[in-house]
């Protein structure tokens, strides 16, 4: 049986109730299938591709409008019945309303989402306003921000002291008041995270902003120990599929070199009769 898709009204109810929303990125169709036959209540097709999916070392910032479609359109179709947000890449909202419109339709026309999200506070209400007022479903994403981080000195938790923390919560209600539906808090400590929680009537999430937001987002990568080059404080690892993973292509490797496979039970079999008449067959090729 198909599985109900979650909405905007679904989310706010949630809040209300204090029933906590699960979130995971995903970037292809096999990820996006299984996470949705386990239930996720959300789906992120990340920038964080730039780092999980195509080594940059540069992390998010070469990511493309292109690229997101693509990976937004294979997620889609692994995942019909699940709330997909796409993510905003850096360059395509910071120029000006227009862009930022332009390429956030771009999502909703091409790749069929729910939701896209954009990074930053107060600086880019004038975007987050104009997507909104386009009749778009956005999420805010403030604290750490990855497509900043040069301005942050690298990867540094935020709302640490009494007047960074102020900092972020004059972002999210400014984010809050350009209309956006919901809000990503990253990197950020448990007080903040909860104070913003009980003080806006949106939805707000955690991506290492403790346990008191409405809901978390993980990186599926590091769900599933498939990522290693970085390892943040706030993940947790279900399972060490990298681990599992060059085990298993090794024994391949042995077994091609040492003739223990292919089996007979991995090959064709010719209808029989037939190995002998292609060898009368052969014969007469000369």
């Amino acid at each position: 049986m198909d599985k109900k898709k979650k909405g905007l009204l679904d989310f706010r109810r949630m809040k209300d109730e204090g029933e906590k929303v699960t979130w995971l990125t995903a970037y292809d169709y096999p990820t996006a299938c299984f996470e949705e036959q386990a239930g996720i209540d959300m789906i992120l097709v990340g920038d964080s591709m730039g780092n999980t999916v195509y080594g940059y070392p540069s992390g998010t910032l070469p990511v493309t409008m292109d690229m997101c479609i693509v990976h937004c359109q294979a997620v889609r179709r692994g995942a019909p019945n699940t709330f997909i947000m796409g993510d905003m890449p850096f360059g395509s909202y910071q120029t000006n309303p227009d862009d930022a419109v332009r390429n956030a339709v771009r999502f909703f026309k091409e790749a069929e989402v729910d939701s896209i999200k954009l990074e930053g506070g107060r600086r880019v209400a004038p975007m987050i306003r104009a997507i909104v007022d386009a009749g778009m479903v956005l999420c805010g994403h403030i604290g750490l921000t990855p497509q900043s981080t040069g301005q942050f000195g690298g990867y540094k938790a935020q709302g640490r002291t009494a007047e960074n923390a102020l900092e972020v919560i004059k972002d999210a209600r400014a984010v809050r008041d350009a209309g956006a539906a919901m809000i990503l808090l990253e990197a950020v400590t448990p007080e903040v995270g909860g104070f913003i929680a009980k003080d806006l009537d949106i939805p707000v999430y955690s991506i290492g902003a403790g346990p008191l937001c409405d809901g978390q987002l993980l990186i599926v990568s590091d769900v599933l120990g498939i990522w290693e080059a970085f390892k943040p404080k706030f993940i947790r690892r279900y399972a060490e599929l990298a681990d599992t993973s060059v085990k298993a292509i090794a024994e391949y490797v042995d077994d091609v070199r040492s003739g223990r496979f292919p089996e007979d039970t991995h090959c064709y079999k010719m209808i029989e009769g037939e190995a002998e008449k292609l060898e009368k067959l052969a014969k007469n090729l000369d």
